[in-house]
């Protein structure tokens, strides 16, 4: 009787995962580059059931059967698709149409720069010129940290990502692409760092300036899933229910009549 009162517990924390991704999706819908999280979900092994040696088997143990032990979160992914673009106006905002990252120098507390990757293309200049994404992360060209003169009046960026202020070429955005995705672990929201066995590769994109690249996050859809994570969750507290008066009416009812 125990085995469905633990296979509905691991239904509902299965789907307490599940609803966690979901509303981190919906509260990033508006956030740029962000890129949407999707969970599988698997069972757990099964295991062999032995039925307890007793005075009927007194030499040998003897197999009942496999048991399952319910569900759980088989793996959160990321779902790297292109997100819509959207017209800002702002000479310093690069969408990428296709497949790439902007690549960023991120100072951790301890003085450790690590150099990670995004598709959040709002950019914003120091007063040093120094270029800049919205938390101050240094942006990366072929020649390292991009400087631009904060006097420049004319800032063209290019399909390519070279940088021109004023008829002078600055540098060109480093763009970086990966052989496989799932060789990157994220940070955060819209950051990605790559880990052992991640493959750089040429990138197949286009730059917008004047553009940024939205979350790829359907609302409707995120909405309607979480309508099915709740009623499944509530599907799993009514088996727990259900087994714990079982449980009850066994321990108490039963004990009684037999007393």
């Amino acid at each position: 009787m125990l085995r469905g009162l633990y296979t509905g517990w691991t239904g509902m924390v299965n789907e307490q995962k599940r609803l966690d991704v979901i509303s981190n999706n919906m509260a990033n819908a508006d956030s740029v580059g962000y890129k949407l999280d999707k969970t599988t979900s698997q069972a757990f092994d099964q295991v062999l059931a032995i039925k307890v040696r007793d005075g009927s088997q007194a030499y040998h143990n003897e197999a009942i059967g496999h048991l399952s032990l319910g569900v759980k979160i088989g793996e959160v992914y990321t779902d790297f698709s292109q997100g819509s673009v959207r017209d800002t106006g702002n000479n310093l905002d690069v969408a990428i149409s296709g497949k790439g990252f902007f690549t960023v120098n991120v100072t951790d507390q301890s003085g450790t720069v690590h150099t990670r990757y995004t598709r959040n293309g709002q950019f914003t200049l120091t007063k040093d010129g120094l270029l800049t994404d919205a938390d101050g992360n240094a942006i990366q060209g072929q020649g390292g940290d991009i400087y631009i003169p904060t006097d420049a009046k004319a800032i063209s960026i290019s399909p390519t990502g070279e940088i021109v202020a004023d008829g002078t070429v600055i540098d060109t955005l480093k763009i970086v692409d990966f052989e496989d995705y799932d060789y990157l672990e994220k940070y955060g929201n819209t950051m990605y760092e790559p880990v052992d066995g991640a493959t750089e590769k040429d990138a197949d994109a286009q730059l917008l300036q004047g553009y940024t690249e939205q979350s790829n996050v359907n609302v409707v859809r995120e909405m309607v899933d979480m309508i099915t994570v709740t009623r499944a969750y509530e599907a799993g507290q009514k088996v727990v229910r259900a087994y714990d008066s079982m449980l009850d009416r066994a321990v108490n009812s039963v004990g009684r009549l037999g007393s």
